[in-house]
């Protein structure tokens, strides 16, 4: 999926892991995507606080949103390098089209999985049928020795997994019995949970890993943390168990993030993610030169245009890392 800013903010983020101990609140910021009609989504990460959860780079979190207020999901042809982009939805349903070739519908449930390495580029629509768009977009940073690897395209329907009070579908790496056959590029944890009023659990966790709960609908509680709709709990490395109880009363939807702290500097802006101001500008004024290394799809008949690339920030960003 996408980031289709006017003027996004050039950002250069760390890995370094953090203590065990208490859970990390990151609250959730608005931002508009698109013009007059744009959907807002809740940004998560990255931020001030906290860049990246393992190689969880990007969590933007939206809807339900009344498509026929704000026109749903209309993006036109754009470019990515140097990620993966999960698309998951709770509510709606998307076209997806990309250089590749891949055609796919995004549906609830359904993992669909993009890597643009050296260069893709994709376009989303919302359906006609479609009237509550509701969902999460994530990218994945690509270490540096895959992140020039070739395009790919990948779809998952996970299997819903009782855990007693609750239900889990894990999209990618491991959880409660269940593994993911998508492939990734760092070890890696995304699961959908759904957990019944008044239910909790404990999962068993790697403590190699960072871990973030995004809380969607209701009430949750993660390692004893109240979390409040939107926020995400971050857990540092040296976790055995993942604790959720959802003291409401009703339902509990979150999305649990995971990975091995990244331990690279990456710098990201617009759909790019490089290393360098000098790489990032090179691979934007590749996709305003229409270069081979995007590929190249026609636009949805009378649909949206390609986007062009927003103008680069004035000044070179330092980097900065996450707090240790």
């Amino acid at each position: 999926m996408s980031n289709v800013e006017a003027d996004p903010a050039e950002l250069a983020c760390g890995g370094d892991p953090v203590a065990p101990g208490k859970v990390e609140i990151l609250d959730a910021r608005s931002v508009p995507l698109g013009g007059p009609r744009a959907m807002p989504v809740r940004r998560t990460l990255p931020q001030r606080q906290r860049s990246l959860i393992g190689a969880w780079c990007f969590a933007d979190h939206y809807g339900p949103d009344d498509t026929s207020v704000s026109g749903g999901m209309s993006v036109g042809p754009h470019p990515h390098t140097g990620l993966q982009t999960v698309s998951w939805l709770f509510t709606g349903e998307i076209e997806h089209r990309d250089s590749l070739g891949s055609h796919a519908m995004v549906r609830p449930g359904e993992l669909n999985l993009m890597t643009g390495g050296h260069g893709i580029c994709h376009e989303e629509v919302s359906t006609p049928e479609t009237t509550t768009l509701h969902g999460v977009q994530l990218w994945v940073a690509l270490p540096d020795e895959h992140r020039h690897t070739a395009r790919d395209f990948q779809h998952y329907v996970p299997p819903a997994t009782q855990l007693g009070g609750a239900t889990a579908r894990v999209f990618l790496g491991s959880l409660a019995g269940e593994t993911s056959p998508v492939k990734t590029f760092t070890p890696l944890l995304g699961a959908e949970i759904v957990l019944d009023p008044g239910a909790g659990i404990s999962l068993d966790a790697d403590p190699s890993f960072e871990h973030g709960v995004l809380l969607d609908t209701g009430e949750l509680a993660f390692a004893g943390t109240p979390l409040q709709r939107a926020q995400l709990g971050y857990l540092g490395i040296g976790a055995t168990t993942l604790d959720l109880h959802n003291p409401g009363p009703g339902p509990a939807r979150a999305i649990v993030l995971g990975g091995p702290p990244f331990g690279e500097e990456i710098l990201m802006w617009w759909n790019f993610v490089g290393r360098s101001h000098d790489e990032i500008a090179e691979y934007r004024a590749a996709w305003e030169a229409n270069s081979d290394q995007f590929g190249a799809i026609e636009p949805y008949p009378g649909g949206p245009a390609r986007l062009p690339a927003p103008p680069l920030p004035a000044v070179r960003i330092k980097p900065r890392r996450n707090p240790s």
